[in-house]
């Protein structure tokens, strides 16, 4: 598999950053959620997954590039930027 760069909120290439696959898949660099409040609000975790915080306007900014416009508006910003909970 190989990956392109979409794009990161994070200065000199830190986490969280989101890439493409030539597999059309998307991966998610990020810190690990680690908080034992929020891991227990997810679902049906595999083996060898784990949950990674990302801030919606880097989802928003990587959708209004990739998509057709007006898709986009799907994730509209929420005002803040989280930190990801180590």
């Amino acid at each position: 598999m190989r990956m392109r760069f979409l794009g990161s909120t994070s200065e000199a290439g830190a986490c969280p950053t989101l890439y493409e696959t030539d597999r059309g898949t998307i991966v998610v660099q990020g810190l690990e959620v680690t908080d034992a409040e929020a891991l227990a609000d997810l679902r049906d975790v595999l083996a060898g997954e784990t949950a990674v915080e990302v801030p919606r306007e880097l989802i928003t900014e990587i959708a209004r590039r990739v998509l057709p416009d007006g898709v986009a508006t799907a994730f509209p910003t929420s005002g803040g930027t989280p930190s990801a909970t180590t």
